[in-house]
């Protein structure tokens, strides 16, 4: 299985599907996966899998404001499209 360390400004929108699906309340304490990266630096991650490679998302305060924001965001399509499609006729008149 591959392993990938992505940074939140690299984040894809799948990505992003994964941590708010796996993470829909925030990430917490026990969730962080804290390692050295190849230049001996300390990194703190989260970890989110596909069924080929397994994410790990290092953490930051942008990473949480972008998983909140992403969360907002699909809130308020939903409603949006929802009250969109409310509002169309149900059938097209012919003239």
């Amino acid at each position: 299985m591959k392993r990938v360390i992505v940074d939140y400004s690299k984040l894809t929108s799948d990505i992003l599907d994964l941590l708010v699906e796996k993470f829909p309340n925030g990430y917490g304490y026990r969730d962080i996966i804290t390692f050295k990266n190849a230049k001996d630096e300390t990194v703190r991650a989260v970890e989110v899998k596909t069924e080929d490679t397994i994410y790990l998302v290092k953490i930051s305060l942008k990473l949480e404001e972008t998983m909140e924001d992403y969360d907002a965001d699909e809130d308020n399509f939903d409603e949006v499209y929802d009250n969109d499609v409310e509002d169309l006729p149900d059938e097209m008149d012919e003239d």
